[in-house]
């Protein structure tokens, strides 16, 4: 999805143009792994003011050149005025990083808990890191994620499907069931686009009202149709929000709710026969 919105606000006329641009998103996630490097290791943030006053500083940054696999890219490697800093990701005087990119790209890739995020770091560096690096490098995903969750929405869309995907986390020790709220929409254009991903308790239609709420004030004005599930008070949620938006109960749902009343031999001769149902034009 990352792709398609770069590619439609790229506008790529050339292969070149591609490759410089995964070069440039390279450079730049490798350069923030750097500065997490450094932060652990002097203990404060770059800007931030102690009042005991460390014992080491910042020392600018020196520019070095990487051969990979997207062609020849500069990265900016921090300094400190002592001299002590030593990138762990690169060898003093390495110039060949073929085949890491992969490896950082993943941190993205893998998922957002600090547990995914440690086995990724401790795969990249091939050492034992601390957790206070693993929450520094998820602080600096972290806003991404939200700024994407909060980004200006199109006014009109034609469709929009929104269902709930359920899966079990450890909290506290528990295994608790939680609810991944999922909108996706079909743009005027006819592109599918994820509008956003909310997590909550067990599916309720109190909740999805939150969700339509956040929707609008994102700038979404006017649906044609919503398609959902047959979730109690869900219809009236949908109506309060987007008064004059149709309604349509998935398709999807309701095969499964036909499904569950039939023999497994004979589901699939009988899901073909409610085809003809479900694709007719009139009663």
């Amino acid at each position: 999805e990352l792709v398609k919105e770069l590619v439609k606000e790229k506008k790529f006329t050339s292969t070149n143009e591609i490759m410089e641009t995964i070069k440039e998103m390279f450079s730049d996630i490798l350069e923030e792994v750097l500065q997490c490097e450094i932060e652990e290791q002097l203990g404060y943030e770059k800007h931030q003011r102690r009042s005991d006053g460390p014992c080491n500083y910042r020392n600018g940054a020196t520019k070095r050149k990487l051969k990979t696999q997207f062609g020849e890219v500069e990265v900016s490697v921090p300094r400190d005025r002592n001299g002590s800093y030593e990138p762990q990701i690169l060898d003093k005087y390495q110039r060949s990083v073929d085949g890491l990119e992969e490896k950082i790209l993943s941190l993205y890739a893998h998922g957002m808990s600090t547990r995914d995020i440690q086995e990724q770091v401790k795969d990249l560096y091939n050492i034992e890191i601390s957790s206070e690096l693993v929450s520094k490098i998820s602080e600096k995903i972290m806003p991404q994620v939200n700024e994407w969750q909060s980004r200006p929405l199109e006014a009109y869309y034609p469709f929009i499907f929104m269902d709930a995907i359920h899966y079990k986390i450890r909290d506290n020790h528990q295994i608790v069931s939680k609810a991944a709220y999922v909108v996706l929409g079909i743009n005027n254009e006819g592109y599918k686009e994820i509008l956003g991903i909310w997590v909550g308790g067990n599916e309720s239609s109190k909740f999805w009202l939150g969700v339509l709420n956040d929707l609008k004030t994102r700038g979404v004005k006017t649906v044609n149709l919503f398609c959902v599930d047959g979730l109690t008070g869900f219809k009236e949620a949908i109506q309060a929000v987007y008064p004059f938006a149709g309604i349509q109960r998935c398709i999807i749902h309701q095969i499964r709710s036909s499904t569950k009343y039939v023999s497994y031999k004979h589901i699939k001769e009988f899901v073909a026969d409610l085809k003809l149902i479900y694709t007719s034009i009139n009663e």
